[in-house]
């Protein structure tokens, strides 16, 4: 069963309509690649899988959700059953580590402290980063930050991760460690879609590879 399934779908950004005839299907532990220039829709593809970016035509649906009809109110139970990897890491600066995730899952659904504390704990061996908790983001590497970033995106178990060009700022050293990070995270279920530039990404991993151009995606096959 797919998690993702467009067919035919025109995707706009105020007004103006960045990709058409969208046809993609993504299914559990699928490592898809999102290649293609500055400005050629990667992006907005991905925001249109959270609904910031309007579907004006065509069949979509992002898990049991109908991106075409779904409500507003809907769209907040949408997003947490996605996770979302950013380049620039939107972490609060006013806060440490295990505050910040609590803040997401204090946000996204109702828990006791005990519940909390234990999956900030899990996240956070996961990513390998279980003796950080009480650093606040300024005191960590750039590597560091962004797999609490990962760790955040992990904490309500989504079945798609999103990452928008999550090694963009890093070292290639770190670059690699967190490319294992999304290889480990796709082989255990969850569907990894990744923008990028690096090639040496798709050169080493197995995975699909889809090309934003000139207003469309293309499957490199």
């Amino acid at each position: 069963m797919a998690l993702i399934e467009y067919k035919d779908v025109r995707i706009t950004r105020q007004e103006q309509t960045i990709l058409r005839n969208v046809n993609i299907s993504v299914e559990e532990k699928d490592f898809v690649f999102l290649l293609g220039r500055v400005g050629s829709g990667k992006s907005t593809f991905l925001k249109s899988l959270y609904c910031e970016a309007p579907i004006e035509e065509g069949y979509a649906k992002v898990l049991d959700f109908d991106l075409t009809t779904i409500k507003k109110r809907q769209i907040p139970y949408l997003r947490r059953c996605l996770g979302v990897v950013f380049q620039d890491f939107q972490l609060l600066m006013d806060r440490d580590v295990e505050s910040n995730l609590e803040f997401v899952l204090k946000a996204t659904g109702k828990r006791t402290n005990e519940e909390i504390k234990k999956r900030i704990e899990e996240v956070l061996r996961y990513v390998g980063m279980s003796n950080k908790g009480y650093r606040m983001p300024h005191e960590l590497s750039g590597g560091e930050q962004q797999r609490i970033v990962i760790a955040r995106a992990l904490l309500n178990r989504p079945k798609i991760l999103l990452a928008d060009e999550p090694t963009g700022n890093l070292d290639p050293q770190t670059g690699e460690e967190l490319m294992d990070l999304f290889t480990k995270i796709a082989s255990e279920g969850t569907a990894v879609i990744m923008t990028t530039h690096n090639l040496k990404w798709t050169e080493n991993i197995k995975g699909r590879i889809i090309t934003c151009e000139n207003g469309k995606l293309v499957e490199n096959i």
